[in-house]
């Protein structure tokens, strides 16, 4: 069987401390992108790099926050967020244990330390695994499609939540998304790819002020434009 060829000559650059959307047709490759910078898969070509340096082998410095929270189902909320801490040199596990209650805090979720995944709903899971991300304190936020399987309800208050973490964090972030809407209410910037094999086609400018009115005429017609582009990609994509 034929390589599959999945990128081809993929280049972009994010600013520090941005909040950037990478958008495109299903299965042109964009979790294939987010996994080669967080170093969990190879290229055949090409680098990244962060600061200066390149991010292959410095895991450290990316967090990553999967399509589903991948939480362990033994751990407790906090257990689970001071995993990788307790997993660092030099790092007590009341140490660790004191970080994941501050970073359970800033998440929203103060009062649910001892519950364990099944017991949390699926936001509150997703909010766990981006503090549990935060806990190693990764200079660039990954996140793939994390609130893709959540309702229209959850999925918004999450945004907000993102909205107001990074305002709070400078976290630089690349945010993974299917969905149209989403990625005009969370990102500065949109980068939109080609089909496979994937490249970037369009960098889309979101000069609209925080926080971002769904129904006003500039989103409305910033969302019509990115859904008229990826209509002609491959099909209209949600939101």
């Amino acid at each position: 069987m034929p390589d599959l060829e999945v990128l081809d000559g993929v280049s972009l650059e994010l600013q520090k401390g941005e909040l950037a959307c990478l958008l495109g047709p299903s299965g042109c490759g964009k979790t294939t992108l987010l996994r080669i910078v967080a170093g969990l898969e190879g290229a055949d070509g090409g680098e990244v790099v962060l600061e200066g340096g390149e991010a292959g082998g410095k895991v450290s410095q990316v967090g990553m926050v999967f399509q589903q929270s991948a939480l362990f189902p033994w751990r407790s909320a906090l257990r689970n967020v001071s995993f990788g801490l307790e997993m660092r040199r030099g790092r007590g596990r009341k140490e660790a244990e004191e970080r994941a209650r501050e970073l359970l805090r800033l998440v929203g979720l103060a009062g649910f330390e001892r519950h364990y995944p099944r017991e949390l709903s699926g936001g509150m899971l997703q909010r766990a695994a981006i503090a549990r991300s935060l806990a190693v304190e990764p200079e660039v936020l990954l996140m793939d499609e994390p609130f893709g399987s959540l309702d229209a309800q959850a999925r918004n208050s999450l945004q907000e939540f993102l909205v107001e973490l990074w305002e709070k964090t400078g976290l630089t972030i690349l945010f993974v998304t299917h969905n149209v809407d989403e990625a005009v209410f969370l990102g500065g910037r949109v980068f939109a790819l080609t089909a496979r094999p994937a490249r970037v086609h369009r960098v889309y400018e979101i000069p609209l002020k925080r926080p971002r009115d769904r129904t006003s005429p500039g989103f409305v017609g910033i969302r019509r434009e990115i859904l008229a582009y990826l209509a002609e990609q491959g099909g209209p994509q949600g939101g």
